[in-house]
């Protein structure tokens, strides 16, 4: 009958440690185990580093893409029905007083199209508060936001806009761009777009690819005044205490406001984006977790091959006194060693490759010859990460539980060996 392993029976004796330690290093004539032996170290090494590289990096993309969308756009958007919201100071005022909202502004927003020596981009033109227009301080990347929404040296008022949208229109600060606003002036022969000059004040960079090449910012008057929408808004921006439940907190609002204005939060305007990573994040969990699963079969393996050959040292330290449960740690131990050497290496490599990510995602386009974070397809400008330690335990853990999984069936053959049968044959 073979042994069963209690919590003190997992405390090696010095004897039981000394076999372990003894077959966790083979001998000359061993080279193919040390080598079997090797290469489970090393895939549950690459196993674990690509687990907590994948989940660090998926969970870094939400993470990024989230605080960029509600940098700009809040948790939610109270919308007006035909794009004009009446009575907006005690709308903005009561969704202030909402339990669990944090900060609301009036906001307009508007597609239009503007021109630049010959070349013409849609865009986003978005009038802001001072204070948001403020909050873009820290994405500037030339000009200045001081003086936004004045008359500039060349006449016309001064706006910022996204870096892409420049680079697409080859436009630069200083440059006076002009908007175009189908809602013109009517004349006896049709309506005439209006066409406004603005001076370009200031380049910013939120690092979304569609923000940036798209956006035109400037303060509230000037975007009423382009819009010709009079005193009246399109829009108030909310952020919420908890952006996991914004629409239960927005509720009453949304309930106040039926049949005047919708209620949307980032979940529901950014929906196709964050369930599509959610989908892809759990895919790669699944697929990546099967190579440690594969790493467990090579400690099997690498195992099974060491106790086959230590079938003689397995009948004489039988012979010798060593008990079945003493056989069963000795190789317990050394399979579960490996696995833990290839866990604790697969850590650090992991943590190396997500701080060298740049200059390693970097090294690789110049290898392909492929830009493999195209901004355009990936929104964000830069690879980013965010380590959870749950799941870097989770990860360890996984991995841990399937190398002391992969030594039970080799350590119980192991325990059985019958040592009669053995010194006779051999």
């Amino acid at each position: 009958m073979l042994p069963k392993l209690t919590g003190n029976d997992l405390i090696l004796s010095p004897f039981e440690w000394t076999i372990a330690k003894r077959y966790m290093l083979p001998g000359r004539g061993e080279a193919f185990i040390a080598l079997v032996a090797s290469i489970g170290v090393g895939v549950v090494m690459l196993s674990v580093a690509l687990l907590i590289v994948v989940m660090s990096v998926m969970n870094g993309f939400r993470g990024e893409l989230l605080d960029k969308i509600v940098g700009l756009n809040g948790h939610a958007i109270v919308q007006a029905y035909g794009g004009r919201l009446d009575d907006w100071e005690n709308v903005l005022d009561e969704v202030r007083k909402t339990p669990g909202v944090t900060d609301a502004s009036p906001l307009i927003e508007q597609p239009l199209l503007v021109t630049f020596n010959g070349r013409a981009e849609a865009v986003l033109v978005r009038g802001n508060t001072q204070k948001d227009i403020d909050a873009l301080e820290e994405n500037i990347t030339a000009g200045t936001l001081a003086g936004l929404g004045e008359e500039g040296r060349s006449g016309s008022t001064r706006v910022a806009i996204g870096s892409r949208l420049a680079q697409n229109i080859g436009a630069r600060v200083g440059d006076v761009i002009t908007i175009i606003n189908p809602q013109g002036r009517t004349t006896p022969f049709g309506t005439v777009p209006r066409q406004v000059g603005y001076e370009i004040g200031a380049l910013f960079e939120v690092g979304i690819y569609d923000y940036d090449g798209a956006f035109i910012v400037m303060p509230i008057p000037a975007a009423q005044t382009l819009l010709l929408t009079g005193e009246t808004i399109g829009m108030i921006e909310v952020t919420t205490e908890d952006a996991d439940r914004v629409e239960e907190i927005l509720a009453p609002v949304a309930q106040s406001l039926q049949g005047r204005a919708i209620v949307s939060d980032w979940k529901q305007n950014n929906a196709s984006i964050f369930e599509a990573l959610e989908v892809e994040r759990v895919a790669m969990f699944f697929a990546l977790s099967m190579i440690v699963l594969v790493a467990a079969f090579n400690i099997l393996s690498s195992l099974a091959m060491l106790v086959r050959s230590k079938r003689r040292d397995i009948a004489i330290m039988r012979t010798m006194g060593a008990t079945r449960r003493s056989l069963l740690k000795i190789f317990v131990t050394a399979g579960f060693v490996i696995g833990a050497i290839g866990t604790l290496s697969g850590i650090v490599l992991g943590f190396i490759i997500l701080f060298f990510r740049g200059p390693i995602v970097t090294f690789i386009s110049l290898v392909t010859g492929q830009d493999i974070w195209d901004p355009e397809v990936r929104f964000l400008s830069d690879l980013p990460a965010r380590t959870d330690p749950v799941e870097v335990l989770f990860i360890c853990a996984l991995a841990l539980v399937l190398s002391f999984l992969a030594t039970l069936y080799p350590a119980l053959k192991a325990a059985s060996t019958d040592p009669v049968e053995v010194l006779r044959y051999e």
